[in-house]
């Protein structure tokens, strides 16, 4: 009879011992995503942040040229201003409304910016201006490595979020009161063509 229950409670302490290893295995594995969504986050920032450094330089030398278009020049710099006045933390990635907010300054200023790039049309020496060529340029590559970074982002969300709900590492991760992440998504107007007027 001691034999049996000799036995019996080795076969209890392996199995609670198994539970709890592969309970910090999950929440080890969850930890890790969610350093991947934040780092990715933070790269997101980066190129924003690299854009509204662009912006006083772009607006500067369009000034110059372009003096009667002070109403887009000073739609740009509020664009500008608003966009790098809204921080989100990773914290805050859990608010969908948080990102929402930060996404819609974003895309006001993108918007800004293509209204700035449509007045210069108007303007041959500043479209051949090598202080604007190049600062076109660097806005172009830097709006390019926003859809990467977002990419990126999204991706790195995607995988956070499924490992939060496959099953049962969904009960390790609502024990450890980890939170799905929102993503980045279209504003309801992207299928809509821009319209532009000369």
């Amino acid at each position: 009879m001691a034999r049996g229950l000799l036995i019996a409670l080795v076969v209890v302490v392996l199995a609670v011992g198994g539970t709890l290893a592969w309970a910090v295995s999950v929440n080890n594995q969850l930890v890790v995503a969610d350093q991947s969504v934040n780092e990715k986050w933070a790269q997101v920032q980066n190129v924003y942040q690299r854009r509204a450094d662009l912006v006083p330089n772009l607006v500067e030398t369009v000034k110059g040229f372009a003096a009667q278009e002070r109403t887009v020049l000073e739609e740009v710099t509020r664009a500008r201003a608003s966009a790098s006045s809204i921080q989100l933390t990773p914290q805050a990635l859990n608010d969908p409304k948080a990102l929402e907010r930060f996404q819609a300054a974003q895309n006001q200023l993108s918007g800004a910016l293509s209204r700035l790039l449509v007045t210069v049309e108007r303007y041959p020496d500043l479209k051949s201006n090598q202080n604007f060529l190049a600062l076109q340029t660097q806005l172009e590559g830097t709006e390019n490595r926003i859809t990467v970074e977002r990419r990126k982002f999204n991706e790195a969300v995607r995988d956070y979020n499924t490992r939060l709900r496959l099953f049962p590492g969904s009960i390790v991760a609502s024990m450890a009161g980890f939170q799905p992440k929102a993503f980045f998504e279209a504003t309801p107007d992207a299928a809509t063509a821009p319209k532009v007027k000369f």
